[in-house]
């Protein structure tokens, strides 16, 4: 499969060497110094881009793409104000996006238990849900969008959550507290806590490096090749549950 990178930092380069491990060849490396290279033969050529930027390039990232019929694989969070409207694109036919808050595998299975606990917990109304992350100094966005996934997972699930805030004054039973912290070159750890009067009860995902985010990212650019429109991780989970073989870790 050829790939197109958009952005070469340090998740970019993660990123390469998985998709060179695993057989692919990168055929083109889009970075803030050469955005000419969008209107190139080799980008044009490529199966699929996997864009990791910022919220202020993200969505012209995305349409500049689209134009050149090339799917984007992609896991900038903050720009989601504009997410409507790049959606719409994707689903007449415009573009394919396959976006997600977190491609770690081990993430999504824990978006997964955490639904099912506050679930479980909308039935004990003397807990009280709050969120901690915790990332490295260079994430701009906040809280991060990996937390704001899990604090939506928890509405959906027990519909005495309504929302959440980072300010600890507005904090509430139904608006759930996410604080952040920003810290060296900390990968990401997400804790939740649903504390009562006499204990608490705590879940917690802490990735341990940058591999785990790179090997879901061209997981998913594989999947993504060939398909078109809007694509989710939950279709990608279910893909792997239904056939495990699509993860072949021995390529990584």
């Amino acid at each position: 499969m050829k790939i197109a990178l958009i952005g070469y930092g340090k998740m970019g380069r993660a990123i390469e060497k998985i998709a060179l491990s695993r057989g692919h060849s990168i055929v083109c490396r889009i970075d803030a110094d050469n955005q000419d290279d969008f209107d190139s033969e080799a980008f044009a050529d490529a199966d699929v881009a996997i864009e990791f930027t910022t919220p202020m390039t993200a969505v012209d990232n995305y349409r500049r793409a689209f134009a050149k019929g090339v799917p984007v694989v992609s896991g900038t969070t903050g720009w989601t104000a504009d997410m409507p409207a790049i959606k719409e694109l994707c689903d007449n036919g415009e573009g394919t996006l396959f976006w997600t808050s977190n491609f770690s595998l081990g993430v999504n299975i824990f978006f997964a238990l955490n639904k099912y606990l506050a679930s479980i917990m909308g039935g004990f109304p003397q807990y009280t849900p709050s969120m901690e992350e915790i990332h490295h100094i260079h994430k701009l966005d906040h809280p991060s969008g990996t937390a704001i996934t899990l604090a939506n997972g928890i509405s959906e699930a027990d519909p005495a959550i309504t929302g959440w805030t980072e300010d600890s004054s507005e904090a509430n039973a139904n608006h759930m507290l996410i604080a952040h912290k920003r810290e060296g070159e900390v990968p990401g750890t997400h804790i939740i806590r649903w504390d009562s009067t006499v204990d608490t009860i705590t879940i917690e995902h802490r990735a341990h490096s940058r591999e785990g985010f790179a090997l879901g990212a061209v997981i998913a650019a594989e999947w993504t090749a060939g398909r078109r429109g809007w694509l989710t991780m939950d279709e990608l989970m279910h893909s792997l549950v239904a056939r495990p073989e699509l993860l072949d870790l021995s390529k990584s």
